[in-house]
């Protein structure tokens, strides 16, 4: 943990510039929404959050290259170098604009293709998880009130609470024959969507956690709060880590039969 003490601080302080400003935006009057070419709505809370914790970045690690969902990516001011941070200013903007509560800033810090400092700050919820390789997963409302998180002990599916974002993408993606073959299979089965799922995965309220197409920012901070809590992270193909443009999250135990069922080979089965 010391080799990442330092980064997991700054991540915090990154996240209470972030609650200032996005709590401040919420449910205002005069909040200004465009649509990006993506057709994905984008507020001036996820822009003015970006633009503040770039600002912190360039000063306190200048080392470190950025890339944030509204900017892209920014080298080191010192040159390229193994370390990046990732941050998405708000998950769940569609919540945002809507008065939705159900919406964070994540933040990560990537050595290579590792998330080794993840962070999710929810303030609209009062809630905040973090972890950092080696050291565990906390959560609660800031680092004086931590409380370790771990994932559930669930071994079937029968047994499990199932989570997912939405049908429609599963649809897009081929496999929703796969994914109405598992909701019926599920004790209980929702759709939290965006971070949410994770995050209680994470502290074992809910069993598995998936979806099919996912951006770097979306999914970077998690996957440390995930593994660090006992579970598992992969993406479709079963490949750990945040690359692979989908997830595949779960409490361990399910996770190879949860890829068994999203596989082509399952989609022919169902």
């Amino acid at each position: 943990m010391a080799r990442y003490a330092d980064d997991l601080s700054l991540a915090h302080v990154l996240a209470d510039t972030a609650d200032s400003i996005s709590t401040a935006r919420f449910r205002a009057l005069d909040l200004h929404v465009e649509s990006k070419p993506d057709l994905t709505p984008v507020s001036d809370a996820d822009t003015a959050v970006e633009r503040a914790l770039r600002a912190t970045l360039a000063r306190t690690r200048p080392r470190d290259a950025v890339l944030g969902e509204e900017y892209g990516a920014t080298e080191a001011a010192a040159g390229p170098g193994t370390r990046q941070w990732v941050i998405d200013p708000i998950d769940g903007t569609k919540n945002f604009i809507r008065g939705v509560p159900v919406w964070a800033t994540l933040i990560a810090l990537m050595e290579g293709d590792q998330p080794v400092v993840g962070l999710v700050s929810a303030p609209a919820l009062g809630r905040r998880w973090w972890a950092a390789v080696g050291h565990g997963a906390y959560a609660g409302r800031h680092t004086a009130a931590a409380t370790p998180i771990k994932v559930s002990g669930v071994s079937r599916l029968a047994d499990a609470s199932f989570c997912y974002s939405d049908l429609m993408g599963w649809e897009e993606n081929g496999r929703l024959g796969a994914m109405l073959g598992i909701l019926r299979q599920t004790w209980r089965n929702r759709a939290y969507g965006d971070f949410y799922g994770y995050m209680l995965l994470a502290e074992g309220a809910l069993d598995a956690m998936v979806e099919p197409e996912l951006s770097l920012w979306d999914v970077a901070a998690l996957v440390p709060i995930v593994t660090e809590a006992g579970g598992s992270f992969t993406d479709l193909d079963g490949r750990p880590g945040p690359g692979g443009g989908s997830a595949v999250a779960t409490n361990g135990k399910l996770h190879g039969d949860l890829l068994e069922r999203l596989s082509t080979s399952g989609i022919a089965a169902l």
